[in-house]
């Protein structure tokens, strides 16, 4: 017994020095992936935090939506509708992407945003399930679901007596376009609290988002401060809007025939040079780098383009890039490889674009679209970030008198940082409009009620 006693000792030290450098190559190891950014990819995770208590309440009927539009449009259609079911005492189904649009993505939620997060973060507001039960399945013949899309702009009256009701009837509702169908204003603090809380909490982007739009903040932050432009020239943009400045003749009858070929898009004729002057058109990429230098931007300004490709590709881009040559899109930072994933899925490239344009250090929007609005209202929840919104109005007139030699540079530049001083994101409330909700401001712009500077409003 007393000379096993040692060996045992011996085999336990042994045992403890394998162990010690075992930990001293893992962490060797990881100190290397980070060194090289091969562990950057995803950020770590917080720790899970403690789950919400589920809401308990006797559910009306089964809520399913499709949602319509691009990434931005259709978060906040989300947003709305989470809240509509909260009002109706709904179960909610995890809500179907277009797949229709122009953009052709194939996307579904899962592939966007965190679906266990945002089920679980709402389970207190919400019950939603991730399918209707097979009992009320399409098989099912004793089961109608009702299709229809709400009336746009609409408040709780509405929906508590217009929609509700139907559930006596119907076990399934099923909304087929539900972009703007909310109204801006005139809805319970508690549902626009709501709407705040599924926006910047539940609506989470997948880790392998996430973690590659963290990984553009940081190869941008090391370079320095930065601007996001979100350069809003791509050819959907062009052809929706029927804004031709600029464009040549043919290039201009390409993205006519493209906007007829869209039922669900204008197929009226459209004034582009009475459009532009109202402010309606977004600014061309020449525009845009007249419009930053006359901000005092300089030219060693580090600009991120957030956007999908430029129409005109790199020969449209050049007078932007002749102005700001540290000019840089996702498709320069990133490995080709490590982007391949996400290429031709539309709304997860606008995803990345997304996180990028919330951490810039100043972001502005050559139109006012969905991302413009919903990247605004970001900023605004994180502090009131430094968002520039354009007064296109204004600009053309002052382009048009630059351009045309009317006045110098020096008057353009002065005009230009006149009309912007107070146009910079700042706390204030909504405009509201009665019986004029599209010319509102809109709610995911500004959502006031959810800011530190709420009771400015009250």
């Amino acid at each position: 017994m007393a000379r096993s006693r040692p060996r045992v000792w011996l085999v336990a030290g042994c045992a403890a020095v394998l162990l010690w450098a075992s930990v001293a190559q893992l962490v060797a190891v990881g100190r290397l992936l980070l060194l090289f950014g091969l562990a950057g990819d995803v950020d770590p995770s917080p720790p899970p935090s403690a789950l919400p208590p589920p809401r308990i309440y006797k559910s009306n009927g089964y809520l399913k939506i499709s949602c319509n539009g691009g990434l931005n449009q259709m978060r906040s259609e989300i947003c709305d509708m989470v809240a509509v079911a909260r009002l109706l005492n709904l179960t909610m189904v995890v809500p179907e992407l277009d797949k229709r649009s122009f953009w052709a993505d194939q996307s579904n939620f899962g592939d966007i945003f965190d679906v266990r997060h945002f089920i679980d973060s709402l389970r207190d507001e919400v019950h939603i399930i991730k399918q209707l039960p097979e009992k009320l399945g399409p098989g099912d013949s004793d089961i109608i679901i009702l299709e229809m899309p709400p009336v746009s702009w609409s408040d709780e009256k509405y929906y508590l007596h217009q929609i509700l009701p139907l559930f006596s009837k119907y076990s399934v509702i099923h909304f087929n376009k539900t972009d703007a169908r909310l109204a801006n204003n005139g809805i319970s603090t508690e549902l626009q609290l709501l709407r705040c809380r599924v926006n910047f909490h539940a609506l989470k982007f997948t880790p392998q988002i996430e973690g590659l739009g963290n990984k553009l903040v940081h190869k941008l932050r090391a370079k320095g401060s930065f601007v996001a432009l979100h350069l809003r020239y791509e050819m959907d943009m062009l052809a929706f809007s029927g804004c031709n400045h600029g464009l040549s003749p043919e290039e201009a009858e390409e993205l006519k025939k493209m906007r007829y070929a869209y039922p669900w898009w204008r197929d009226k004729e459209i004034d582009s040079q009475a459009k532009r002057s109202q402010g309606l058109c977004p600014l061309t990429p020449e525009e845009a780098s007249l419009v930053l230098k006359a901000l005092g931007f300089q030219k060693d300004a580090l600009i991120y383009i957030a956007a999908g490709e430029i129409y005109g590709g790199d020969r449209r881009l050049e007078p932007l890039r002749a102005a700001f040559p540290n000019l840089v899109r996702k498709e320069m930072l990133l490995d080709s490889e490590v982007l391949r994933q996400f290429q031709n899925h539309s709304s997860q490239m606008a995803a990345l674009d997304f996180i990028v344009s919330t951490a810039s250090d100043v972001f502005i929007p050559t139109f006012d679209g969905n991302m413009a609005k919903l990247v605004e209202g970001h900023r605004r929840f994180l502090g009131f970030r430094r968002s520039v919104v354009l007064d296109r109005r204004k600009l053309v007139e002052l382009l048009d008198l630059y351009t045309n030699k009317t006045i110098s540079w020096d008057n353009f530049a002065s005009s230009v940082r006149e009309a912007h001083k107070n146009r910079v994101a700042q706390p204030s409330c909504r405009r509201k409009l009665e019986n004029r909700p599209k010319e509102e401001d809109y709610f995911y712009a500004n959502p006031h009620e959810c800011l530190a500077n709420s009771t400015l409003c009250s």
